[in-house]
């Protein structure tokens, strides 16, 4: 059985908790939060709580980090120092030098260093597993109502960050340029935002984040030569556009045609495709696929240096806005 610690038992924390709960092969070496009501909580519910972060590494072969982001260096690297492998929710730091410092000591103890990005696990997105992408131009739209929780940062390292690691993903190039403008406007600090982002390869990422909508919104768009694509975080799901020689088969089952042209001298049909998106919970998936990397080996699908790139343009972001504006974000 592997032992895991959960370090944070806050709103997030409980979910990860419960869902670790749920993975074969592992068990729950403890727990540990800084907050009385929730250590009673935890003894109440039958946990073993810890009284100090030491005790539960100690505990632990590897911990589950989800405290805010100001003690996301000291309390990993206190694990990866002691031998612990990592999960480690976004971003991944305050700073990118404590960033490169946490995936340093992972690869020096040889340990798996995990970042949160959900959304890589989300089911949309991993409907596209298989398929050839090319974006030319993207454009990421990720709205949600105001809530407390995660205000300690401004709106790009809150919520513009899953885009920005997805993009990074996407992306196979350099970031060349960002310009971006944001406004605090609950808060002090920036509360929507927007960054245009383009890559060595010509590639343009238009990427917008607001913590004051009506509506959610987690969205985005892919164009790329004879192809669009949509997904849809929020709802699961994912759908193409695409023109397709008449001769070709199909990526995915039951196309519908939508028309034909012609197109640099050859018959083309316009085809809309639906990806099949499994049913599944992106957190639970996440957890697996950290549990899976311990076990085998295998390199995390979000990586250590991927929380690096994400948070090394987030911060990129973030000076721009602080330039564009009088107020300090």
């Amino acid at each position: 059985m592997l032992k895991i610690g959960i370090a944070g038992i806050g709103h997030l924390g409980k979910h990860h908790l419960r869902l670790l709960g749920e993975i074969p092969d592992v068990e729950i070496a403890g727990c540990y939060d800084s907050e009385p009501d929730v250590q009673k909580k935890l003894q109440d519910e039958g946990y073993q709580v810890f009284e100090t972060y030491d005790e539960l590494v100690s505990a632990s072969q590897a911990v589950d980090i989800v405290v805010p982001t100001n003690m996301h260096y000291p309390l990993a690297s206190k694990a990866l120092e002691s031998g612990c492998h990592v999960f480690l929710e976004k971003p991944i730091t305050e700073t990118v030098e404590h960033a490169r410092e946490l995936v340093a000591l992972a690869e020096e103890n040889k340990l798996i260093l995990q970042v949160g990005h959900i959304e890589r696990f989300n089911p949309a997105l991993a409907s596209l597993r298989g398929i050839t992408l090319n974006p030319r131009f993207i454009e990421s739209h990720r709205l949600a109502q105001f809530d407390p929780r995660g205000t300690e940062v401004a709106v790009i390292l809150d919520l513009m960050i899953h885009d920005i690691d997805v993009i990074l993903a996407l992306v196979d190039s350099p970031v060349n340029d960002v310009q971006a403008s944001g406004v605090p406007v609950i808060t002090d600090s920036a509360d929507i935002a927007n960054a245009r982002v383009t890559f060595e390869n010509g590639c343009v990422a238009n990427i917008t984040a607001s913590r004051i909508s009506q509506n959610t919104m987690r969205k985005m768009r892919i164009f790329q030569p004879s192809a669009y694509i949509s997904i849809d975080f929020h709802q699961g799901n994912t759908e193409i556009y695409r023109l397709r020689d008449e001769s070709e088969e199909s990526t995915t089952e039951m196309p519908v045609v939508m028309g034909k042209m012609e197109y640099k001298g050859a018959s083309k049909y316009i085809v809309y495709e639906q990806p099949k998106a499994e049913e599944r919970n992106a957190l639970l998936e996440e957890l697996k696929a950290f549990v899976h990397s311990i076990e085998t080996g295998e390199p995390p699908l979000v990586s250590g240096k991927d929380g690096v790139k994400a948070l090394e343009v987030a911060q990129l972001i973030q000076q721009k806005v602080k330039e564009s504006s009088v107020l300090n974000v």
